[in-house]
């Protein structure tokens, strides 16, 4: 039996703001690519260009590694590789099941990243019989009936799910009642869980939804709403606080 539930990361995370914790995946990417090239060494200011904050930030964030670098010569790209990695708990195993297996779920069980960051996909789940045996991602797609024993067979404790927005709740209760401790959810709604249980919703309309945002500022077209503008009652023509000037001018 797997022993994914009884790993902690050995290190000082307690003491690492949450701010840091969400930047050390931007560093640890910009150092793989660097690794990947063989490149040695790094500044503050090359691998905080790479990663996208500002080199004082990064400073203050390598120093709750206790990693200060040398100066006139960077940081070791290598240590700081593993240095992040293990913060991250990514030096070891960490077994996941995804539940709800229609396009999005095995689009992620044909995700290649998984397990050279250090997750194994333990088991594909769904609710609906006629999936149950088909391979996704050369894994057989394991029915819904079978959770709670797949999760203490593999000793899961995160859970991603990928299901439709009505089902995704139960599900969740599930996982969390059968040992799960975090989940990464997909599903378009909002996740009630239990003290102790830690949620990560990823939304891709309210992506979208924000890059629209920025590309109407962009474009200017926030100036002002079209449509007519709605008359000014009595109470907003009242003076203003010079005594002479209305509160709202009428259009």
């Amino acid at each position: 039996m797997a022993t994914g539930r009884t790993h902690r990361p050995a290190t000082r995370s307690r003491g690492i703001p949450e701010a840091t914790v969400a930047r050390l995946p931007l560093y640890l990417r910009a150092l793989t690519a660097l690794s990947e090239r063989s490149v040695p060494t790094v500044s503050s200011e090359e691998l905080a260009a790479a990663a996208g904050v500002n080199s004082a930030k990064l400073r203050k964030d390598f120093s709750y590694l206790g990693s200060y670098g040398t100066r006139g010569v960077g940081y070791d790209v290598e240590y700081l590789v593993y240095q992040i990695s293990r913060e991250l708990g990514l030096t070891q195993d960490w077994p996941v099941v995804i539940v709800g297996i229609g396009n999005l779920g095995a689009a992620l069980a044909n995700y290649g990243g998984f397990a050279s960051r250090g997750f194994r996909v333990a088991a594909l789940i769904d609710a609906d019989p006629a999936m149950a045996g088909t391979p996704v991602a050369g894994m057989p797609v394991q029915h819904t009936d079978e959770l709670e024993k797949i999760i203490s067979d593999n000793g899961v404790s995160i859970g991603v799910i990928s299901t439709p927005a009505g089902a995704a709740q139960q599900v969740c209760e599930r996982l969390v009642a059968a040992g799960v401790t975090s989940i990464l959810n997909f599903a378009p709604t909002v996740l009630s869980v239990p003290e102790g249980v830690d949620v990560r919703k990823v939304d891709l309309s309210i992506e979208l939804q924000i890059l629209a945002f920025h590309e109407q500022r962009k474009a200017g077209e926030d100036a002002a709403p079209e449509g007519p503008v709605p008359p000014v009652s009595a109470k907003q023509q009242r003076k203003g606080p010079d005594g002479d000037v209305p509160a709202v001018m009428p259009a």
